[in-house]
């Protein structure tokens, strides 16, 4: 074999481009399959998210946990304080 011949054995982008049928995809049979039998609702491009029950306060959750960092602090050192004795 020449040089030649492994050039014209090339493959080449442009030729498989324009090619006349390209196969989909497997995911896009997969949803073409889905949606002929039911196809999805139509949604604006950006939708509006599902209403979010509100959240608690910020201050509240820290409240809540320096607390229990100051209770668990005073316990500490009321078990040591009776471990001197």
């Amino acid at each position: 074999m020449s040089e030649q011949d492994d050039t014209e054995r090339e493959f080449d982008i442009k030729w498989a481009d324009g090619a006349v049928h390209k196969e989909p995809s497997a995911r896009a049979r997969m949803l073409a399959a889905r949606w002929k039998e039911n196809p999805p609702r139509p949604q604006p491009f950006r939708a509006d998210p599902e209403p979010r029950t509100p959240r608690r306060s910020s201050w509240r959750s820290t409240a809540i946990v320096l607390g229990s960092v100051a209770v668990i602090i005073v316990l500490l050192g009321y078990v040591n304080f009776q471990a001197s004795y």
